[in-house]
């Protein structure tokens, strides 16, 4: 999953076409996630 990568340091994840909105949004989500953390 684009969290585990993200977990283990990876900064690039490539996927299909149409999973790129996907993959965007996780990132996002993941983001938001360590931002709210770290409030």
């Amino acid at each position: 999953s684009i969290f585990f990568c993200h977990k283990i340091g990876l900064n690039y994840v490539s996927c299909s076409a149409y999973q790129v909105p996907i993959a965007r949004l996780a990132a996002a989500q993941i983001t938001l996630m360590e931002k709210a953390k770290n409030s």
